[in-house]
């Protein structure tokens, strides 16, 4: 019996061990983007949620989750539920017009107010998913977005 008890006392710590990754795993969090800078209260805000790089940010078919919203009073909020603990990028448009994507001119600059998580400096184009990127932990997460309008609005 005692020369077992040394397996047992090995598998008794790997399985303490084990128990936290296990319920981590299993843990969820809300996500609660907070959208600020909105220059009118015409149309919707638009928000994309994007769980990796691909297709971030400006393919909204990709995203975990997308959601338009009618426009808050100074500051609009959107909630994702239910997401489970890691990285997540967050791509949002003012969508003046309502027709749902983020419109451009002739040369492709953004005509609508834009955004992304982590609020990264734009200069000649869109942020990697790196440079966006925010992690869920807990139960609720709060990212800040300040929009961007590159064309006065």
């Amino acid at each position: 019996m005692q020369q077992n008890y040394p397996k047992f006392a090995a598998l008794a710590v790997f399985a303490s061990l084990m128990i936290p990754t296990m319920a981590e795993a299993n843990q969820s969090g809300n996500l609660r983007i907070m959208v600020d800078g909105l220059q009118n209260q015409q149309g919707q805000v638009c928000v994309s949620l994007f769980a990796g790089s691909q297709g971030f940010p400006d393919k909204s078919d990709r995203a975990i989750r997308a959601q338009c919203v009618p426009m808050g009073k100074g500051q609009t909020a959107v909630t994702f539920q239910n997401l489970k603990l890691g990285n997540y990028a967050i791509a949002v448009f003012h969508d003046r017009n309502g027709n749902g994507r983020l419109d451009r001119n002739f040369l492709g600059i953004p005509t609508e107010g834009f955004g992304f998580s982590r609020n990264p400096v734009i200069r000649t184009g869109a942020p990697r998913f790196s440079e966006a990127a925010v992690f869920v932990a807990g139960t609720e997460t709060t990212a800040q977005i300040q929009l961007q309008y590159l064309l006065g609005g």
